[in-house]
């Protein structure tokens, strides 16, 4: 009996010691304290810089291009000549072009000469007059081959009668046989050549028409010709235009952002030779999430920083934001949707970076666009926040030597801080990173030397 009251008076006396060990275990923490002061929400996100427009020097049309001198990075005036066509081939090809149009205007002169025309359509008038009087006369010698043939042919039948009464010798019978014959014949002869010669007078006839017409045609040759020193006057207007092509200048005051040719050799019309770009308008892209975008507005204030900007950095306002997302793959393989946000630079920002950082197209930022701020509000170390179960925001707030745990509502949240809207008060500490394995109502032990100042009356939750 007396030994099981001396194991009880042992187990109770180890169960105390247990006991007081553990109430004397403090679980350490860092902490932080909640304070009035200023916060800021703002978009924090990587961007590069670029030009709103950069001006491409491009071939006119196919040729022969010059070396070009320029370098990238060197400086461009407004009408600089920054790259020229080979000049001679310019000038022969004008060269030809007008050859083409005076010959055309000398052959135009040459087919409205119609002198040999109208000599040859007068020669032809006069010969067809000649031939018709030829005609005529030859009918009147068919009259007249008539008139004697018919007159033999009397003599010959009164001969034949006085034949028949011994009145006429068979001489003169011979004699009229032969006029007959003669006249006969002579007659034939007319008649043929007054035949022969109508044909030749209805060809002659149509010799005046076929000079008229050819005449006329002359006419209708000229406006093929003018048709054709139409076409030839336009590609000499087109070498002459090619010919001021030809010398390509810089429409801007700029730089060279890129030489495409450098040396002399024949380029495709519309090859890119030189890209140039003002650098004194620089401004920056970036690509914010859409989720993000919508709290973002024209005009926003933006923080630019990071290597490219230098420990100063600068300042700039938000431009212009797309209307329209697009989807890009992030380095880890998510697809996410995106709007490209454009920043102006504030005045003067841009001329300081230029010289202190000689800042150009293409050059890495970041940038972090203040999209609301408040003063003189609650706010907390960012660190102390966490998500419970019910997705809602907590604390462990420390008092009395215990990590509370504590649902707040916040406002305002940025990578550092965020804004109480109700749950704790001014001056109460915080845990920050609490471990997975700080409970509810643990001891703890505060290690970087915050001491509690808030009075126990005034804590939530006392």
């Amino acid at each position: 009996m007396r030994t099981w009251i001396v194991v009880g008076l042992l187990t109770c006396a180890a169960v105390a010691a247990g006991w007081a060990w553990a109430l004397s275990v403090r679980v350490p923490v860092e902490v932080g304290r909640v304070e009035r002061g200023d916060i800021r929400a703002f978009i924090d996100e990587q961007g590069q810089t670029r030009l709103p427009q950069t001006y491409l020097i491009t071939m006119p049309f196919d040729g022969r291009i010059e070396a070009i001198e320029l370098v990238e990075g060197q400086a461009v005036s407004r009408g600089q000549v920054v790259a020229r066509l080979v000049p001679l081939d310019l000038d022969l090809n004008y060269e030809e072009a007008h050859a083409a149009v005076e010959r055309l205007t000398a052959s135009i002169a040459e087919n409205d000469d119609v002198s040999v025309e109208t000599t040859s359509l007068r020669q032809a008038v006069s010969f067809v007059e000649s031939m018709n009087r030829t005609v005529e006369a030859a009918a009147e010698r068919v009259r007249a081959g008539k008139a004697k043939l018919e007159y033999s042919e009397r003599v010959l039948g009164r001969v034949l009668q006085l034949r028949k009464s011994q009145a006429a010798t068979e001489e003169a019978e011979d004699l009229a046989r032969l006029q007959y014959v003669e006249s006969s014949v002579s007659y034939q002869q007319d008649v043929l050549v007054k035949a022969a010669l109508e044909s030749i007078q209805a060809a002659t006839a149509l010799l005046p028409h076929l000079v008229q017409q050819y005449i006329d045609r002359k006419g209708l040759t000229r406006a093929v010709l003018e048709k054709q020193r139409a076409e030839a006057q336009v590609r000499l207007r087109e070498a002459e235009n090619n010919r001021q092509r030809g010398v390509l200048i810089s429409p801007i005051d700029g730089v060279v952002l890129a030489r495409r040719e450098s040396n002399e050799r024949r380029v495709a019309g519309g090859t890119v030779l030189l890209e140039l770009g003002d650098l004194e308008q620089l401004e920056v892209e970036a690509d914010i999430l859409s989720q993000d975008v919508v709290r973002v507005a024209e005009g926003d204030p933006v923080e630019l920083y990071g290597p490219a900007v230098g420990p100063r950095g600068a300042r700039g306002r938000v431009a212009r934001i797309f209307p329209a997302g697009f989807t890009k793959v992030s380095s880890l393989g998510v697809e996410q949707q995106r709007v490209k946000v454009i920043v102006a630079f504030e005045p003067g920002e841009l001329a300081r970076l230029r010289r202190e950082q000689n800042l150009g197209v293409g050059y890495r930022v970041r940038l972090r666009i203040l999209t609301e701020q408040k003063s003189r509000t609650l706010v907390l170390p960012r660190a102390a926040l966490f998500r419970g179960a019910a997705g809602d925001w907590q604390v462990f707030a420390v008092r009395d030597g215990r990590a509370r745990l504590t649902p707040i509502h916040v406002g305002l949240i940025n990578d550092e801080h965020a804004e109480v809207l109700s749950g704790l008060q001014e001056g109460e500490l915080v845990v920050l990173a609490p471990e997975a394995t700080l409970s509810d109502r643990d001891r703890v032990r505060i290690l970087n030397g915050v001491v509690e100042t808030v009075d126990a009356q005034q804590r939530p939750g006392k």
